[in-house]
């Protein structure tokens, strides 16, 4: 199955120049806590979780009204394309560290996100079908 079946196609996104404040609202209004910051051809150049705000903003008493995104996201994320599959997308979260991958069309531009909860749920979903399967196809046992 390809990783566009089954990621999120509605990404939040933001832009490098604007300020964290403005991205932590957006964050809180949606309630998301990632953002995937695109430039003006609508690709991928960053990303920025809640997360990161706490540990390069807050906890180092920087000012979220006059710091942008571009100073705390991180940069030229690892992004896959719409048409591989889960289990490479699966590989690069695990070779990577991460939990969260942007999607992206033949042309680069951001189609969806794929996240780690995605791939769980799908993977309940399924196991939960096998299991009506083999409960449908156990006899059932004689008193």
């Amino acid at each position: 199955m390809s990783v566009g079946r089954i990621c999120v196609r509605d990404v939040d996104t933001a832009e490098a120049h604007e300020s964290v404040q403005v991205a932590a609202e957006r964050m809180q209004e949606r309630g998301v806590g990632t953002l995937v910051v695109l430039n003006a051809a609508q690709e991928p150049i960053g990303i920025v979780t809640d997360r990161d705000l706490t540990a390069r903003v807050l906890a180092r008493r920087r000012d979220a009204t006059q710091t942008p995104l571009s100073e705390v996201m991180t940069p030229g994320p690892t992004t896959i394309s719409e048409e591989a599959t889960i289990e490479s997308g699966l590989s690069l979260m695990r070779s990577g560290g991460f939990r969260r991958l942007p999607v992206v069309d033949r042309d680069g531009k951001l189609v969806g996100l794929l996240s780690l909860d995605d791939v769980l749920t799908l993977l309940a979903e399924e196991f939960n079908l096998i299991g009506q399967l083999l409960r449908r196809g156990t006899p059932a046992r004689i008193p």
